[in-house]
């Protein structure tokens, strides 16, 4: 993992990081755009067709049903079923808090207000093959429930047939009973245009790979997306106060997703970068994914030193990352000099695994920098929001000329005649 000290090193490194993020693939668009074709014109057919090819997965039938979900979920460990229980306590709770509510306020001759709704019915997509995550069943599923929404559909790839028993754990706990066995680009097509079997959604939630991130980008418009998921990342923030071991287990924790995770430390303490440097390689060794993770680091990680903590800080809010741990000896101090991050660890005893399982937070984050302007998943994805306006007869007259004179300066006179017609001031 390089060590990155003057301004020319970090550019070129903060370059590498951008192209990462913003790299797209026309292969790939050109086999998704025809994938989502078919889908929409053919249906079942074209899903079956896709399903087959790509997962090895001879039936026709698409829905994985109550029965089956729960056989399944039988065959996992009682030990990780509880852990699931008590993770979705905390993630319900968490986005209680996030609720929002109706208001109306009442002028004199007026009302004015909002109303929240929470969508019909949301698609949620969850990954599957190398590996299974019932956590992102219990992340995307749970702030939907919370905000009300009517119907959840589930995406779940089973390649070769494969049914993972703590995926189907996670469905049951929550109660989801609208579950597929799909996956791909064929699925976010299915969710976004519907089939003879699944009914159209209108919104798609939940991470996947470049095929599945390509398709939501393609369907957007068609339906509501949450956003486009890009490769994983951590930024640690540390002074020389920082535990080496701790900071490189971290790094690796999210080196060891793929070869495009990036896991960055940035610190004004060369000591602590050269120790946590000697800590990646002791620990690296022991690792089951090390050959992932060593590609992880090589091309996208680096230790870069600083010559303040603020001029880190910087750094860290021109990267904007996913996940950013603060290990300093006053994090509060710090992250008064955050702007940018998806969602912010405080202190050594708060590693980002404890907000991808347990802690409560939505472990669904910007990623590639889209931090700057963009937010975890929650409760407010899936609601919609209405104005609410009501009117007098003598409030309309407090505003009927201000709304005429705005209309003619534009130009649109037949928006001026409805306040005209209703005074009974317009020419016949």
């Amino acid at each position: 993992m390089r060590i990155l000290k003057s301004d020319k090193e970090i550019a070129a490194f903060l370059n590498v990081l951008k192209n990462r993020a913003c790299g797209g693939n026309q292969d790939i668009e050109q086999q998704v755009k025809e994938i989502l074709h078919n889908v929409r014109r053919h249906g079942n057919r074209a899903v079956l067709k896709y399903t087959r090819t790509f997962d090895s997965l001879k039936t026709n039938r698409l829905a994985i049903k109550p029965a089956e979900i729960a056989r399944q979920s039988a065959k996992a460990e009682g030990k990780v079923v509880k852990a699931l229980r008590l993770s979705a306590k905390r993630i319900r709770a968490f986005h209680e808090k996030q609720r929002e509510q109706s208001w109306i306020f009442s002028e004199k001759d007026s009302i004015l207000g909002q109303v929240i709704r929470p969508l019909d019915r949301v698609g949620v997509y969850i990954p599957g093959g190398r590996a299974s995550y019932p956590s992102t069943v219990l992340m995307n599923v749970i702030p939907a429930q919370v905000a009300g929404v009517g119907e959840i559909a589930l995406c779940v790839p089973t390649p070769g047939g494969e049914i993972n028993p703590y995926v189907m754990a996670a469905i049951r706990l929550l109660g989801v009973k609208e579950v597929y066995r799909i996956g791909g680009a064929q699925a976010i097509g299915a969710m976004a245009y519907g089939t003879e079997t699944i009914r159209k959604v209108d919104k798609v939630v939940g991470p996947g790979n470049i095929y599945v991130a390509t398709a939501k980008r393609m369907v957007f418009g068609e339906v509501d997306i949450d956003m486009i998921a890009g490769p994983s990342e951590i930024l640690v923030l540390a002074d020389g106060s920082g535990n080496a071991s701790f900071i490189a287990a971290d790094l690796l924790g999210q080196a060891e997703h793929d070869e495009y995770a990036s896991s960055i430390l940035i610190t004004p303490s060369r000591s602590l970068a050269d120790a946590v440097k000697r800590e990646l390689a002791g620990q690296l060794e022991n690792l089951k994914r090390k050959e992932i993770a060593e590609k992880s680091l090589a091309a996208y990680g680096a230790v870069i030193v600083t010559k303040t903590l603020k001029d880190a800080a910087e750094i860290s809010n021109a990267i904007a990352p996913e996940h950013l741990e603060i290990m300093t000896k006053n994090p509060g101090k710090v992250l008064q000099m955050i702007r940018n991050a998806g969602a912010i660890f405080l202190g050594e005893w708060t590693p980002e695994a404890l907000g991808d399982y347990a802690a409560g937070p939505n472990h669904t984050l910007p990623t590639g920098g889209t931090a700057k302007f963009s937010s975890p998943l929650g409760v407010y994805d899936f609601v919609k929001r209405s104005s609410l306006l009501g009117f007098t007869k003598k409030g309309f007259g407090k505003l009927a000329r201000t709304v005429k004179t705005i209309a003619d300066a534009e130009g649109l006179e037949a928006h001026g005649n409805t306040i005209r017609i209703r005074e009974g001031t317009k020419r016949r």
